[in-house]
């Protein structure tokens, strides 16, 4: 077991399951209106993302912003519970959201010193198991601008072939630099099977089915209200 780092929190400090719990249930209720108050958010493949109370499944996106964590918990459905795999480092530093993390869950910390983290593993595997969802966004970083995407890590094909769920891929526009009311962009692909996949194959076209669903990017005119503000909001 991986012993590095140890002020930040073990991958399985907080529960898993496919429930979710009343403090979650509460931070939703809150957050969602927020979201769509403070954006206009548009869905393209709505008909693609998974009925609530049905089998689980893993997310993947690209990753541009803190708005991305929050576009998937708004789209999602409540249940199957959406368990995110982060890097903690920084979270644990802001005490009100961890506050918040640590009581509502949905949360896998990831410290990428911990080279192998079996506990990881396995509790990632106990979710899926347990009928838990889980989110990843595999390029294990923010993406270096609008419309495009870096090479992604192979954990979320590993993990989706041994639970033997679908990968659902989705793309995200316009998150990379926010301001009031802009017009956030999500794109909703096909579950992606795994049977008869290997980790290598899978990645691979979990790539090629992402970069065909992120649009190339067009700044939009007019005003950009607390762009500033909203963009390193979190």
């Amino acid at each position: 077991m991986a012993t590095a780092d140890p002020a930040l929190p073990a991958a399985d400090l907080l529960p898993v399951g496919p429930k979710a719990n009343i403090a979650y249930r509460i931070v939703r209720l809150f957050a969602v209106p927020i979201m769509r108050l403070a954006f206009r958010i548009e869905v393209h493949g709505a008909e693609n993302i998974p009925k609530k109370g049905g089998p689980n499944y893993i997310v993947i996106a690209n990753h541009l912003n803190w708005p991305d964590e929050f576009l998937l918990l708004l789209l999602f459905p409540i249940e199957p519970r959406l368990h995110f795999l982060a890097d903690p480092t920084l979270l644990v530093t802001r005490k009100f959201q961890w506050f918040v993390v640590r009581h509502s869950g949905g949360y896998v910390p990831v410290v990428r010193s911990r080279h192998g983290d079996r506990r990881l593993y396995e509790h990632v595997d106990r979710c899926l198991e347990i009928g838990g969802a889980i989110a990843i966004f595999p390029e294990g970083q923010y993406g270096p601008a609008e419309g495009e995407l870096v090479p992604f890590h192979k954990g979320f094909a590993h993990f989706a072939i041994k639970a033997g769920v679908p990968v659902v891929p989705v793309g995200l526009s316009g998150t990379k630099d926010v301001w009031f009311r802009k017009t956030l962009k999500v794109f909703v692909g096909e579950p992606i099977p795994v049977a008869g996949q290997d980790p290598v194959r899978l990645t691979e076209l979990a790539f090629g089915r992402l970069r065909e669903l992120v649009p190339p990017y067009v700044e939009p005119p007019g005003p950009k209200l607390m762009r500033r503000y909203l963009t390193h909001l979190f």
